[in-house]
């Protein structure tokens, strides 16, 4: 008899029911295990069940551990039972999950107490994912809409004439920066305009972080940067944006879809069209779709086309099921995912979708 499990809250990011007629925990789960540095919640997620984004139906947020939705190296996790039905749980709590604020000017080995707001040590929470795979494409990418990059305020020049410029150098910028200056600004070039192959609706264009300058200067419409990150060469017709938000959210988890969704892979990071483990693939579909950071997605390789004699016709044979992945980074139409697992070799084009 299927049971509808209760909604629940972890980090923040997961608000999911589903009915299910069994927790889908393996059978070699183990009774206990101790998080290690270098664990992902996806690692953890595939010691207890064969689909990581059945992980909300197990996890069980236990009530006596403070932060019971973040996972530390050093926790213990251990199954329980919960209404008859077999959970995870933490059931304590590690070195790395706990907080000591000393006061200023303590002396070494001494611990003065004072009332204050109790600091959470996030940044030692595991990720989701392998954060090595991803951090590169996340400082080197940014989608934005066509237009947004046409009114975007362009490199002019570089100080004495200069048609390349580096970290320390000035360089001076042309365009509509309307009534508000911002202090800094973040330089882009022109990348790759994605279309959906389906519909050929532009679902965004692309922009190649190429550094950062900061602001010294003001005169009508013209501002002048001092450059002070460079991942490349700035040139004249690079692009400048306001400075976005990249934090990357570390505690969202494997999750199914909150809907029906289907699409294709679009490109892989690295201009090649073979797609493996820990390639980072742009899709088709976006938050308009359903999808969110921790969606979890099946992909699907093509069947092969083959000559059917008898009919004198070519026919494609049945798609079967190739890899895994997790969307990472959402935005309207499109999103960006990592391959978890690829069974099969992969291709731009390959189909994936929801589990």
């Amino acid at each position: 008899m299927s049971k509808t499990i209760k909604r629940v809250l972890l980090t923040g990011l997961l608000c999911l029911s589903t009915t299910v007629a069994a927790l889908p925990l393996k059978a070699d789960a183990p009774e206990r295990y101790q998080v290690k540095d270098g664990d992902t919640l996806w690692d953890i997620s595939e010691r207890f069940t064969n689909d990581p984004w059945q992980w909300p139906e197990i996890w069980y947020l236990n009530r006596q551990i403070e932060d019971p939705h973040l996972i530390f190296p050093g926790d213990m996790l251990a199954l329980i039972d919960v209404n008859g039905e077999r959970r995870v749980t933490v059931v304590k709590r590690g070195d790395s999950a706990r907080t000591i604020k000393l006061s200023p000017g303590s002396e070494p080995g001494t611990m003065k107490m004072h009332p204050t707001v109790r600091v959470e040590p996030i940044e030692s929470a595991i990720p989701a994912i392998p954060m090595d795979a991803i951090r590169g494409f996340l400082r080197d990418h940014r989608v934005v809409g066509p237009k947004e990059l046409d009114n975007a305020p362009r490199v002019l020049a570089g100080q004495e004439g200069r048609i390349l410029m580096g970290a320390g150098g000035t360089v001076y910028a042309r365009g509509k920066i309307g009534n508000k200056v911002a202090a800094a600004y973040s330089i882009y070039r022109r990348g790759q305009v994605y279309r959906d192959p389906e519909t050929d609706e532009v679902l965004g264009l692309e922009a190649l972080d190429i550094g950062q300058g900061r602001v010294t200067a003001v005169d009508d419409d013209i501002l002048t940067l001092e450059l002070e990150r460079t991942n490349q060469h700035v040139s004249v017709g690079d692009l400048l944006l306001q400075t976005e938000d990249r934090r990357l959210m570390s505690r969202f988890i494997p999750q199914s879809p909150k809907q029906d969704v289907s699409g294709q892979i679009l490109a892989v990071s690295g201009g090649v069209s073979q797609v493996g483990q820990f390639d980072v693939v742009v899709l088709n579909r976006g938050e308009r779709d359903g999808l969110e950071a921790g969606s979890v997605l099946l992909v699907n390789k093509a069947g092969e086309v083959v000559y059917d004699r008898a009919e004198d016709e070519y026919v494609r044979l049945p798609s079967e099921r190739a890899g895994i992945m997790m969307v990472f980074r959402t935005y309207e139409k499109m999103s960006y995912g990592l391959i978890m697992r690829a069974t099969k070799a992969l291709r731009v084009g390959d189909q994936f979708v929801s589990p």
